[in-house]
């Protein structure tokens, strides 16, 4: 009782929340304009793009794990120029682990976007340019605030998915106290040493956790889609 009461304990936690929140949002100003030209641009090699974007989706996280370790490495190509710019490489620090995140979840983020452009009236569109609107203020007036769902179901899915993260920050991150030791990795280890009632809490709460969050996220998307449906 007296390690979960302890500061130490809870820190993972912290961390987690802080990867999740960051690379969420850093998943949104990527994720939007992505979607946005794979939705309406009509590239020839979109497929190829598309391909790229989902290849998370099937390789296991130790391979992207794995090349992300050597790029990011300080002998890598990222590795390199991060530690040129900001005086350290990303592997194994709190950086590489928002970078591999952002990655790594954003099909889920891309998915889900690029789905709610394609469902938007196109009528609605074509009015708004018509009256003059530009392509900015048509996506922020008239696009976006049609596609309100799309936008929580991605921003809910990345931040759950950054959550419950564990072979790519593992590889990427290691095991350091304070930056790159999030609740999976705190798990793992406990369950490494045999700490099965520590393992047990940690797994509790971010099982907890992690439900309210979808809980209470999809609970206000059916009230929303009540009330539409009603008015």
């Amino acid at each position: 009782m007296n390690e979960i009461l302890s500061p130490a304990f809870w820190e993972p936690f912290g961390l987690t929340l802080e990867l999740a929140l960051i690379t969420t949002i850093f998943l949104y100003l990527v994720g939007i304009p992505l979607a946005y030209y794979l939705a309406f641009s009509k590239i020839r090699f979109k497929a190829i793009l598309e391909a790229v974007i989902a290849m998370p989706l099937v390789l296991p996280p130790s391979v992207l794990g794995f090349y992300f370790l050597l790029m990011f490495s300080q002998n890598g190509f990222l590795g390199a120029i991060w530690k040129e710019l900001f005086g350290h490489q990303l592997a194994f620090h709190f950086d590489g682990l928002v970078v591999g995140s952002i990655i790594f979840s954003l099909p889920f983020m891309v998915h889900p976007l690029l789905s709610g452009f394609k469902s938007v009236d196109r009528f609605s569109i074509e009015a708004a340019h018509t009256m003059g609107k530009s392509q900015i203020q048509t996506l922020f007036r008239v696009i976006l605030p049609a596609m309100k769902s799309s936008l929580a179901t991605g921003g809910v899915i990345s931040f759950a998915h950054t959550v419950g993260e564990f072979g790519v920050v593992l590889m990427i991150g290691g095991n350091i106290n304070g930056q790159t030791k999030v609740a999976s990795i705190a798990i793992y280890n406990e369950v490494e040493a045999l700490n099965y009632t520590m393992a047990h809490s940690y797994s509790l709460i971010l099982f907890a956790f992690s439900f309210a969050i979808l809980w209470l996220v999809y609970t206000k998307l059916n009230n929303e889609v009540k009330a539409s449906f009603h008015a």
